[in-house]
């Protein structure tokens, strides 16, 4: 399996992947990627920005997230306390294709972010997610995330927040 940053052609599959875990979500009362976010733009913008990526399988992209390397100005304030200070690593919009749920994916980005942020000199991982998605929940207790606390994103919706150390 490759893990790479995305590029615009990669758009098309990326966004199906995205709709995929929109429709979970909705169909889990999940209140979570509603309201046509992440949309096209959003993730336009990550690939301009180089902080799209996605884990390919036989060609077929079956992952994705957007991993920066740029402080998250939503964490800056947190109902909790964050385990550092230090630079970090931040983890957006993770989605595995539906043919491919199951297989440990989430977990892979997880390890390849931290490879990533190691070779960049960073110990630490920031992510957050709803309160009702327990099923990234359970991935990142899986790969040792701390819970840390609330952070508000721009719209003032609640998100829980977690930290990896290394």
């Amino acid at each position: 399996m490759e893990f790479r940053k995305a590029i615009k052609s990669d758009l098309d599959n990326i966004m199906i992947i995205i709709k995929e875990a929109q429709k979970y979500f909705k169909e889990n009362n999940i209140d979570q990627w509603q309201d046509n976010y992440p949309n096209e733009k959003t993730i336009l913008n990550d690939v301009n920005n180089e902080t799209s990526y996605v884990l390919v399988k036989d060609d077929n992209i079956v992952a994705t997230a957007s991993i920066s390397f740029e402080a998250e100005p939503t964490y800056n304030h947190i109902e909790g306390n964050w385990l550092t200070n230090d630079r970090y690593v931040v983890i957006h919009r993770v989605a595995v294709s539906n043919d491919y749920k199951g297989l440990r994916l989430s977990s892979t980005i997880l390890d390849n972010a931290k490879a990533l942020a190691l070779k960049n000199n960073i110990h630490s991982i920031k992510i957050d997610t709803h309160k009702d998605n327990k099923a990234m929940q359970k991935v990142l207790l899986k790969n040792n995330f701390t819970y840390c606390g609330i952070i508000y994103l721009e719209d003032n919706s609640e998100r829980i927040a977690f930290e990896k150390t290394f």
